[in-house]
């Protein structure tokens, strides 16, 4: 059994902890911070949850006004995720076994910002998960605890891939927990801080998922699903309105055909097809005007186009 400080924020924070109290570690305080708007599980929920545990609550963005509180719980190692700010090496030197963080990327390959949908642009077949312990004032670095891999395919959606970060990220933190207690200096690899072994991803804005239709359609069909939920979606224009493409995949069949990118090829119960500057796609759910639907529902000639 270890003694657990829970820094953090979100939904999967909350699971977190709960696992980690089911599996037979004590957690000993709990510190989190304002919730971001997508978040289910809000400040309150973890402060509600600390009186159940009858355990010490913070809630700030600024952790180092709690230097205190965390050197009274004792805490022997702690779990983070979605903190709204760096944790430092003041703080991290705290916890005899560190704090962990979930990252959802292969590391040392894809650190930084939106990792997940860089990989499914990038065409990679996997999606690593890694347990790893931070080390103060940096960013997903620091020995890999624990890690876990999701096969995709062109057809894998982002919001695929956050569902399964849901549901195997609390697991997973259970593990590296577990693993730590039984060996304290287990690690499964030593992070390289060699640049050349790293993949840094930047953030990615609404505006790029801007669809370009004289690209290959594979790559049009892999920037549909990088840029799904919980993401602002694929934005096109239909007669001078935004068009989001939320479900599409490849057509399949082979034909030989003069279209100009972006022009409606087919018309069918549920789907169109948009040429696109090599072969076609299917779009099978859109957003138009504010409502998700089939795409036939607006659009009803070939004689149209997506720009």
């Amino acid at each position: 059994m270890l003694k657990v400080a829970i820094i953090g924020r979100s939904e999967i924070m909350y699971d977190i902890a709960l696992k980690l109290e089911e599996a037979g570690h004590l957690i000993v305080c709990i510190i989190t911070a304002k919730e971001a708007p997508e978040y289910s599980v809000k400040a309150n929920d973890f402060y509600d949850l600390a009186k159940v545990l009858n355990v010490p609550f913070a809630q700030s963005a600024d952790i180092l006004k709690y230097k205190e509180l965390i050197h009274n719980s004792s805490a022997d190692i702690g779990v983070s995720i979605n903190f709204s700010g760096i944790i430092p090496g003041s703080i991290t030197s705290m916890f005899p076994f560190g704090i962990l963080n979930a990252h959802g990327g292969d590391l040392p390959r894809y650190r930084g910002n939106a990792c997940q949908a860089w990989a499914i642009l990038n065409g990679e077949d996997k999606i690593g998960l890694c347990i790893h312990r931070m080390i103060g004032g940096e960013l997903d670095s620091g020995d890999i605890i624990a890690r876990e891999y999701l096969p995709i395919d062109y057809n894998t959606k982002v919001t695929d891939v956050w569902e399964w970060f849901k549901r195997r990220i609390p697991a997973l933190f259970v593990q590296a927990v577990n693993q730590l207690s039984i060996d304290p200096a287990f690690v499964l690899e030593i992070q390289s801080k060699d640049p050349k072994d790293a993949h840094h991803c930047y953030p990615r804005l609404p505006e790029d998922g801007r669809i370009v239709w004289r690209q290959s359609a594979l790559s049009v069909l892999r920037l549909i699903n990088a840029s799904n939920k919980p993401y602002a979606g694929a934005v096109c224009d239909f007669e001078r309105q935004q068009f989001i493409i939320w479900d599409a995949e490849l057509v399949e069949e082979f034909e030989n055909f003069c279209a100009v990118p972006g022009q409606i090829t087919r018309i069918g119960n549920g789907f169109v097809e948009v040429a696109c500057g090599e072969g076609k796609i299917r779009i099978l759910s859109a957003e138009y005007g504010g409502e998700v639907s089939s795409p036939n529902v607006w659009i009803k000639s070939i004689r149209k186009r997506l720009t």
